[in-house]
């Protein structure tokens, strides 16, 4: 995969920082700011927390990644932004991804026929939570 490609795909600027940090998220199993903020920092300790923030958001608003909110109040940041759904054990606030073509064509199924007043469905996806036996 090209990082660099992918961010000038979104008509980014591609910069080091950028580069960095989506090598990071790729590279992480759905990281809070801080988590990432530890990886990079140890191979480019001059990168601010401030600037991977920034960063984070530029990539949400252009769907290079996703913001995955944990019932303990902590984001978490996805690099995977094709449709899926995650399994967040609610013990150690771990989060895994989890793909199942069978519910994703149930639930869109169930909703084209069921309209919400007020309100356009844009994507579906399922928080699972439980905890891990493993």
């Amino acid at each position: 995969m090209n990082i660099s490609m992918l961010i000038k795909g979104k008509g980014l600027r591609v910069t080091p920082q950028r580069i960095i940090v989506l090598e990071a998220l790729f590279n992480s199993n759905h990281p809070t700011v801080e988590k990432l903020s530890e990886l990079i920092r140890a191979r480019h300790p001059n990168i601010a927390i401030g600037t991977i923030y920034h960063v984070l958001e530029t990539f949400v608003e252009n769907a290079l990644a996703k913001k995955v909110p944990t019932d303990m109040g902590v984001m978490r940041y996805d690099a995977i932004t094709k449709a899926h759904h995650h399994l967040y054990c609610s013990e150690t606030d771990r989060i895994e991804d989890f793909y199942d073509e069978d519910l994703d064509a149930m639930l869109n199924e169930y909703f084209k026929g069921k309209k919400i007043e007020g309100f356009d469905t844009e994507e579906f996806r399922i928080q699972l939570i439980g905890k891990f036996n493993n």
